[in-house]
Order: structure tokens, then sequence, then C-alpha cells
């Protein structure tokens, strides 16, 4: 700041000598006899004193007020129009850095994805990464385990959780789930595994086991007369066999009558959920339960700080645990990009509609920032900020207004001198 501010002083003493300068020859040459030299001199001085008087005025003027009859209320231009200036300059920097297809060309043109990728494939890029997430992670951790905090957010759990209705929420995300026949494809999945467990010989001889003990406990008589081992084997394939079948039938057939069903039990449950009183008030119980029962909480509280010392003691170690997973991720998802240019190329194209759509509300607010700040500055002190940091250029157009307004004089003293030799009308 210091250093600025004496450039500047410098640039205003140096103008100031080129004025005194002008100003000097201008006096010395009244005192001299007339002639076509002393003349020669006399307008050339005369011509750069204007000229560096003139440009003194218009530089100063920007900056501060000139106390001169009917021209000081077009002074002081920057303090005057410090709202302007800053509307203007909020608006220069929304419409030329954060316009949406700027942006946009911006994405296309470097490639995110692909320096991403360069940069996490470099040698010691992702364990720096690694070690820096480490140090926020355990930054996160202290500031939870301050007291306040977790008074904080625990009232902010309950209160959240309070104005949650389980059941009706329950039900909309079902709801969601179930659009479309999402849930057939569950319903596919269930099938596929009964139909594995049942082809399981485990399956198969804890059935024949179960039909044994039922033959003991029910027929005692007959048990000890049928050969019941023989019986439980055949028992338990005729009923893997049958509901194979059955499953083999609703799993090819996509209008099968069971398919139906599970859509009218699950439409029926989802609307249960939503609107009847009994399910509403189970979801409340369950709610209380969350909200207000010592013994899960206190479960819970002991979970979360078992999980909060096994990440403090592995953020303490050397060989992290996390730190290695980081730095595998990091790989695994660099050598990804880089390897897949059509992975690239979805990135890059989901950047560049989320930018697409952030950038109006951050330009926005951009704008409203930089405008209520500029006006927010004391205007003087706006105004020698600038001056601070642009004034020693301008400086210069006082020194090149003397040295213009010199020549100009030198010339037109000439062309006057021509008088003579021009012809008379």
């Amino acid at each position: 700041m210091m250093d600025k501010r004496r450039e500047l002083e410098r640039s205003k003493n140096v103008a100031m000598l080129f004025l005194a300068a002008a100003s000097i020859v201008f006096i010395v040459t009244l005192l001299l006899p007339g002639g076509f030299w002393p003349d020669l001199v006399k307008a050339v001085s005369e011509a750069a004193m204007v000229g560096a008087l003139a440009d003194w005025f218009a530089v100063h003027a920007l900056f501060r007020r000139v106390p001169i009859p009917l021209l000081s209320r077009h002074t002081a231009i920057i303090p005057k129009n410090k709202d302007k200036i800053a509307d203007n300059l909020a608006l220069f920097v929304k419409d030329k850095f954060f316009d949406v297809e700027s942006i946009a060309g911006l994405i296309r043109k470097h490639d995110p994805a692909n320096l991403l990728a360069t940069w996490l494939t470099a040698p010691g890029n992702t364990e720096n990464f690694g070690r820096h997430l480490l140090r926020e992670a355990a930054r996160i951790l202290d500031f939870i385990e301050d007291a306040p905090v977790q008074r904080f957010m625990t009232r902010a759990l309950h209160v959240a959780l309070a104005k949650v209705d389980l059941s009706q929420s329950a039900g909309v995300i079902l709801d969601q789930l179930t659009k479309d026949g999402r849930h057939q494809a569950l319903l596919d999945e269930a099938l596929v595994q009964c139909a594995g467990l049942l082809a399981n010989p485990e399956t198969q001889e804890l059935i024949a086991g179960e039909i044994v003990i039922w033959l003991k406990q029910d027929h005692p008589l007959k048990e000890k007369v049928l050969p019941s081992d023989w019986i439980g084997r055949q028992g338990a394939d005729i009923a893997v066999n049958a509901v194979s079948h059955l499953i083999a039938e609703i799993s090819s057939d996509k209008n099968h009558p069971m398919r139906g069903r599970f859509d009218v039990f699950t439409k029926h449950f989802i609307e249960q959920l939503k609107d009847d009183p009994e399910f509403i008030a189970k979801g409340e119980q369950i709610k209380t339960y969350l909200l207000n029962d010592p013994t899960l909480y206190l479960y819970l509280k002991n979970l979360w700080g078992s999980l909060r010392t096994w990440l403090k003691e592995d953020l303490r170690r050397s060989e992290s645990l996390l730190h290695r997973n980081i730095i595998a991720a990091g790989h695994w998802l660099g050598k990804t990009l880089a390897d897949d240019p059509v992975f690239r190329q979805s990135v890059n194209q989901h950047l560049e509609e989320a930018a697409k759509n952030m950038a109006p509300d951050f330009a926005d607010f951009l704008t409203r920032h930089i405008s209520d700040t500029v006006k927010n500055w004391n205007s003087q002190e706006m105004a020698q900020q600038i001056e601070l940091n642009i004034g020693k250029d301008l400086q210069w157009i006082r020194i090149n207004g003397t040295i213009v307004g010199g020549l100009i004089g030198l010339l037109l003293y000439l062309i006057s001198q021509l008088r003579p030799w021009l012809p008379h009308f």
C-alpha cells in the first residue's frame, strides 16, 4: 500500500514538474524582446501550460471537487457516482463472466473431466487430497464433540422428526417406488431368490426333516409303521416341485393372477399407510418411541460414541484405513475417467447442465453482493483506492497533455507565420 502511495506521489510530482517547467519558460518569454524564436518558445510553453492545466483539471475532477463556479457540479465524478458504478460493475461481471453460454463454453473448452482424470492419476495428488480430507474430517469431529453443538443437533433432530408423518411419508415413498410397475421387478427378484433357495439340497433336507417331525408329533402310531424318512423325502420333493412350478409360472407370465393379487395388495397397503387412522396412529407410536425411548437413545449414543472413537483413532494412525480407501477411490476414479471417453463426456455434460442451471441464480447473488458491497463503501475512500491503483497511469495523461499541448502550440504558431505567404482574397 505504501509503495503504491509513494509511486502515485512521485508520478504527481513529475507531472507537476512538466507544468512548472512550461510555466517558467512562459514567464521568461514574457520578459524577452519579441522575435521569431522568443515568440515561438512563448507559444509552445503557453500551449503546453494550457494542456497541462486542462488535463490536471480532468484527472483531479475524477476524484475530488474542484471549486470553480459553474464547473464544480461536474467534478468529483467517482464519489458522486458511486452507486451507478456499483450497479454497472455488478452488471458487467454478471454479463461478461457469468452468462450461461460463457460458462458452458468454458466447460466445453477445458474438458474438466479430463483435467480431473489427469490430476487424480498424477503421482501424489490423491495422497495429498486424502490427507486434506482427513484433516477436515478431524475438525468436523472436534466440532461435533462440542457440547452446545451436540445439544443443538439433538434438538434439531427431534424437531425435524416430530414434524414427519411416518405413515404418510412411507406411503408416499412406496407410491413412488411402485410407480410404473417397479414393484414387479422386486417380485421377480424375490421369486428368483425363492427358486434358488428351494433348489438348495440343505433346504430340501430341512423340509423333509420338518415332515418327519410333524409325523412324529401328530401321528406317532403311523410314524412307527410307515417309512417316515422316505415319506419326508418324497413330501419334500413334492412340495419343492409344486412351489418351484408355481414360481416358474409366475416368473414367465407377466399377467399371472398372482401378480394381479400382488398389485392389489401393494396398492391397498399404500392407501392404508396414507389414509388409515390405525396405520397413522401406529406411525405416531413409532415416532414417539424413536423420540422418547431412553434405551434406544442410549444405544444410539453409545453406537455413535464407538464409531466416533474408531474414526478418531483411525485418523491418527499413519496407516489410516480411511486414507487408504480415499487413495484407492481417487486412483480408481482417475483411471476410469482416463480410460472411458464416454464416461468423461457424460461427466462434462452433467457439469455443463448443472452450471447452466446454477449460473443464473449465482450470477444474481453475485450481482447483488457486488452492488451492495460497493454501495456500502465510503465514497471518498473508494475514490482514494481507485486513485491509488490507477492514479499513477492517469498522471501520464497530464504529462502527455503538456507535451501534446506544446506540440499543438508549435504547429499553430508556425501556421500563423505562414500568413504573409498566403494569397490575399
